[in-house]
C-alpha cells in the first residue's frame, strides 16, 4: 500500500502545518504503508518524509530535475525518483499510489487535488482521494463546492468521492479502505 500527500513546500507557513505534516507521515508509516510525496525536503513536504522515516517507513519522492536543480530535493528519500516536468510528476504520483490525502496548502496543492479527484470522477482510477483538514482552512473550498453542485456545475454524486477528514487517523484509515 502506498499513500500520496498533497502538500505545501511554502517555507513562510505556520509550524502547525509542519508538525501535521510531520505526523500524518509517521502514522502512514505506522500503518504500513509507504509514502509517496513531491520529493522535496523543505515545508510540510519535507516534514511528511522526515516523520514517515522517524517511524522506520519507506518514503518514495518523485520530483522534476528543475527543483533538483535548485537544490529542492529529498536526497534522503528512500528512492528518489527524477522527472522532466510537473506533469510527468503528477502522473508518476498517481501511477504509483493506491490513495491520496491532501493537506493544507497553495494552488500547486489545489491543482493536484482537483487533478486527481476529478479523475476518481471519470473513473481513469477508483483510489480514495481525501482532504486532512484539522484547522478548517478548506472550509470556504468545502462550501464552494457545495455551492457549485447547487448551481449544476458540479454533478451529483461527485462531491461525494472527496472525504474531508480532521485527523490522521481518520485519513489513513479512509486511505485505507479503498473507497
Amino acid at each position: 500500500m502506498r499513500i500520496a500527500v498533497f502538500c505545501s513546500s511554502s517555507p513562510s507557513i505556520d509550524s502547525k502545518y509542519i508538525d501535521l505534516a510531520f505526523e500524518l507521515g509517521a502514522g502512514i508509516a505506522e500503518s504500513g504503508a509507504e509514502l509517496v510525496s513531491g520529493g522535496g525536503h523543505i515545508s510540510a513536504m519535507g516534514a511528511i518524509s522526515r516523520g514517515a522515516r522517524s517511524n522506520g517507513g519507506r518514503t518514495i519522492g518523485v520530483i522534476p530535475q528543475k527543483l533538483v536543480d535548485i537544490e529542492f530535493a529529498d536526497h534522503e528519500s528512500d528512492e528518489l525518483i527524477v522527472v522532466d516536468s510537473m506533469r510527468v510528476r503528477k502522473a508518476k504520483i498517481e501511477e504509483l499510489s493506491d490513495a491520496f490525502i491532501t493537506l493544507p496548502g497553495g494552488l500547486g496543492t489545489l491543482e493536484e487535488l482537483f487533478e486527481i479527484w476529478v479523475g476518481r470522477y471519470l473513473k481513469f482510477h477508483d483510489k480514495p482521494v481525501i482532504i486532512l483538514d484539522p484547522f478548517g482552512i478548506y472550509q470556504p473550498l468545502h462550501h464552494l463546492v457545495e455551492h457549485l453542485e447547487e448551481e449544476k456545475f458540479v454533478k451529483p454524486g461527485m462531491r461525494d468521492l472527496l472525504h474531508w477528514t480532521t485527523t490522521v487517523d481518520e485519513a489513513i484509515s479512509k486511505a485505507h479502505s479503498r473507497k
